[in-house]
């Protein structure tokens, strides 16, 4: 029993500092930004991405989680020739809808 409970904070403790989701190189110049800051740009499409938001027991550092979804919007974005993303929704379990826009000509 003590060794699954040292198991389970080892665990804990390690994915509470880790970022699993990296932004890709085509997304790195894809911006988040609020509704205010896309108005003129064209609207492509709304996606929704969605990450692990708790290990076992233990809940994830919910700064973490909103990076991560953030991360995966403007992956997906980029694949859709999107440069901006604006959240179109509060996150629930893990899981996000984004806005995606093409601003840039």
């Amino acid at each position: 029993m003590k060794k699954l409970t040292l198991t389970l904070i080892a665990v804990a403790a390690m994915t509470s500092s880790c970022t699993w989701v990296k932004v890709s190189e085509t997304a790195s110049s894809v911006a988040v930004a609020n509704s205010v800051n896309v108005r003129g740009c064209k609207n492509l499409s709304e996606v929704t991405v969605s990450v692990t938001s708790k290990v076992g027991f233990y809940k994830r550092d919910a700064d973490k989680v909103a990076t991560e979804l953030a991360n995966l919007a403007r992956n997906e974005a980029a694949g859709l020739g999107g440069d901006t993303i604006v959240p179109s929704s509060t996150i629930e379990n893990g899981k996000q809808s984004f806005n995606v826009y093409k601003c840039n000509k």
